[in-house]
């Protein structure tokens, strides 16, 4: 299973890229030094610190045909990485 999911690419992320701040969505299981090895690995930079947040997932309920059906969002987990300074990723040529 891969560490990394996909980008998270939003106007405050891309305000943060200047910064050279990149958020992804990781797999839950992973810790922070795996998270940064990923990042070196797959785009060749040097990262200097990983922030990692975990959300929880919501409960949400729909009315279908006249019954109420009940479900929950997956819980997801979120990695700010911090690359040295001078490197950039380039997010959108992965896209």
């Amino acid at each position: 299973m891969s560490v990394l999911k996909r980008p998270i690419i939003t106007e405050k992320m891309t305000a943060q890229s200047k910064q050279g701040k990149y958020a992804f969505e990781v797999a839950r299981t992973a810790n922070k030094v795996e998270i940064g090895k990923a990042v070196e690995k797959m785009y060749s930079v040097n990262v200097t610190s990983v922030r990692t947040m975990t959300t929880l997932g919501k409960k949400k309920s729909k009315n279908i045909q006249g019954r109420i059906v009940s479900g929950m969002t997956p819980t997801t987990k979120k990695a700010i990485v911090t690359v040295a300074e001078g490197e950039v990723i380039d997010i959108y040529a992965d896209l």
